[in-house]
């Protein structure tokens, strides 16, 4: 049977559409602020299921680094990247890394050696970024606002609950 008003149909008098998502409930959307705990603290809320609106979350993180799920295979963390400041050069041998940019921009260096970074590539909103196990690797804000990205590590890189309110504090607490 035919219905005209079916979407999407033949005739759209329009050069646009809206491709949203439609929740049941629009009481229960994923939305960023679920990372907080009960005293408004973020939370690891690692080895349950869990659902969060990241762009949102990486948005309103302002430390250098928090976690916000770890697993056993997998860990998601949020990083606040200050003007002219970078993640610090690092190497991990047996992870591989995953970035998104979502807000700022900057410049990732990665190569096999740590005195020879032979890939250099701008990065800007809604860029990726795969590090390989055993890849030096490092971004640098070189934007004019803090560098707002989310790192996957595959197996977890930090151990559960991690936050670095600083790259100081991120660097004394691995020694």
């Amino acid at each position: 049977m035919y219905n005209p008003w079916m979407y999407p149909y033949p005739y759209q008098p329009h050069n646009y559409s809206v491709n949203a998502p439609m929740y049941q409930n629009y009481m229960i959307q994923p939305d960023y602020r679920n990372i907080y705990d009960e005293r408004n603290k973020v939370k690891d809320y690692g080895k349950k299921p869990f659902v969060v609106n990241i762009n949102e979350a990486a948005k309103h993180n302002n430390t250098y680094r928090t976690a916000v799920w770890t697993g056993n295979h997998l860990q998601v963390t949020l990083m606040s990247i200050n003007v002219g400041e970078d993640i610090g050069l690092e190497v991990h041998p047996h992870i591989d890394q995953f970035l998104r940019i979502e807000q700022g921009q900057g410049i990732v260096q990665m190569g096999k050696r740590k005195d020879h970074l032979n890939f250099v590539q701008k990065v800007y909103d809604d860029f990726a970024i795969m590090v390989p196990a055993g890849t030096w690797h490092n971004v640098t804000n070189t934007g004019n606002t803090p560098l707002k990205l989310y790192s996957i590590y595959a197996p977890p890189q930090h151990p559960a609950g991690t936050v670095h309110l600083t790259k100081a504090q991120a660097l004394a607490e691995e020694k």
